[in-house]
């Protein structure tokens, strides 16, 4: 049977087969060049596991305390070596990206300390974590007091204000690579470098912590070779390659990774209990796949620019722009036009490709949210996943796809689902 035959099986129409078709002609040169990168990125993560003798042994798990895991220590040591920092943390107690970033956060913040965030506000869920929005355990409840600094009109920084901002109690600057559910682009590694110098320039004893989720492999580098002190970010999402089942990661300077292992274990304790159960071998084959899999939603992301583009939607980034994680912003406009997007999404999906995705409230958000996500592992947004709050402009946030095709297939489905709802024609085109 011909590919043709199966989109037409999956109720995919011979003119958005062809439209499909069309725009991709347009990105096979940008497809190269993502593929570059991924062959980089894969032999780097291939000589980090070569440098710390990743053997068998690594992949046998721990109960109890989890003292002397070779597999769980080895593991930190090629995150460290893969990311260019002097240690790692990474473990499957951490729960997702959120509970990493508030583990790295009240692990080097004390009362009387400031956090800054000079690009605007937080992702959503760090809102009670910082304590802009009450919640019990807070860094607000703790002492810790927080600044921000907006972005520029045109999403850059700004450097003046964020000089006025830096104090005699900042303590640790906290910049967020990704766009999370605000509408800017994301940062390239290379403009979080000038930032973290411009910060290190005034006062070098301020601690940069960078938010690298959906982010790790999208680069050649990472934010930690260009003077972050610690880089954060999720298991679920890059760098576990849509293996690993949970975790987080936390890398960086060895003086702020052992306070961050206090603050996950107990202190005294540390690094030294965690035990690994039976997931060391999805971790460590993860992180080996992860540059491939992040390449495949990294097309997928490009293909839905261009595709909603040429439709007049408003996209970020555009199909032109260079990218810098994952995720792909595409502004619909309307609650009716979010809801057709992502059952378009979720009807392409392996699991539950037969639900159909309704707004709900979810815990750390204050908008009610809608998402596609038939994933192998709860919450994996490095699988397919489209979501957004349901709020103006009514923008959807199309990430991941273990693999290119899937990711392909996913935006055809959401555009045959927008032209049978009648949100979209493509005659003319």
């Amino acid at each position: 049977m011909q590919t043709s035959d199966m989109f037409l099986n999956l109720g995919i129409s011979p003119e958005v087969i062809e439209y499909s078709d069309k725009i991709l002609e347009s990105l096979k040169e940008r497809f190269e060049k993502i593929d570059f990168v991924a062959e980089s990125n894969q032999i780097k993560v291939i000589l980090a596991m070569q440098k710390n003798k990743v053997s068998a042994a690594c992949f046998a798990g721990t109960t109890g305390y989890g003292r002397d895991d070779l597999g769980r220590d080895t593991l930190e040591k090629v995150y460290a070596d893969c990311f260019n920092t002097e240690a790692a943390l990474v473990r499957p107690q951490i729960t997702c990206g959120t509970h990493a970033l508030a583990v790295a956060l009240s692990a080097n913040l004390l009362p009387g300390d400031e956090l800054l965030s000079p690009v605007g506000r937080p992702y959503d869920t760090l809102e009670e974590v910082i304590g802009i929005r009450d919640s019990k355990c807070s860094l607000k409840e703790y002492g810790v007091s927080y600044r921000q600094v907006d972005l520029l009109p045109d999403s850059s920084f700004n450097y003046d204000g964020i000089r006025v901002a830096i104090n005699e109690k900042t303590k640790l600057v906290t910049i967020q690579r990704s766009v999370g559910y605000r509408r800017r682009p994301t940062f390239s590694v290379a403009q979080i470098g000038e930032l973290t110098k411009f910060i290190k320039d005034i006062n070098p004893n301020i601690i940069v912590m960078v938010d690298n989720c959906y982010g790790e492999f999208v680069e050649t580098i990472e934010p930690s070779d260009v003077g972050a002190d610690m880089i954060v970010g999720s298991l679920i999402k890059n760098p576990g390659g849509g293996l690993a089942p949970v975790g987080g990661y936390i890398c960086g300077k060895k003086e702020l990774i052992d306070r961050c292992a206090y603050r996950l274990s107990a202190p005294g304790l540390g690094q030294e209990v965690g035990a690994s159960l039976t997931v060391n071998t999805q971790l460590y084959q993860g992180f080996f796949l992860a540059p491939a899999v992040v390449a495949g939603a990294l097309k997928g992301a490009l293909f839905a620019a261009a595709l909603y583009e040429s439709l007049g939607f408003t996209v970020t980034p555009d199909s032109k722009q260079s990218r810098h994680d994952i995720i792909q912003c595409i502004e619909l406009g309307s609650k009716e036009r979010m809801l057709a997007f992502t059952k378009g999404v979720q009807a392409a999906a392996p699991v539950d490709s037969y639900f159909t995705p309704e707004p709900s409230s979810t815990p750390g958000y204050s908008d009610k949210l809608i998402m596609a996500a038939g994933t192998f592992i709860q919450g994996s947004s490095i699988e397919l996943s489209a979501d957004g709050p349901l709020r103006e402009p009514y923008t959807v946030f199309f990430q991941g796809g273990l693999t290119y095709s899937h990711a392909k297939l996913g935006i055809m489905m959401s555009l045959q689902t927008m032209i049978d709802e009648g949100f979209i024609s493509l005659e003319g085109k």
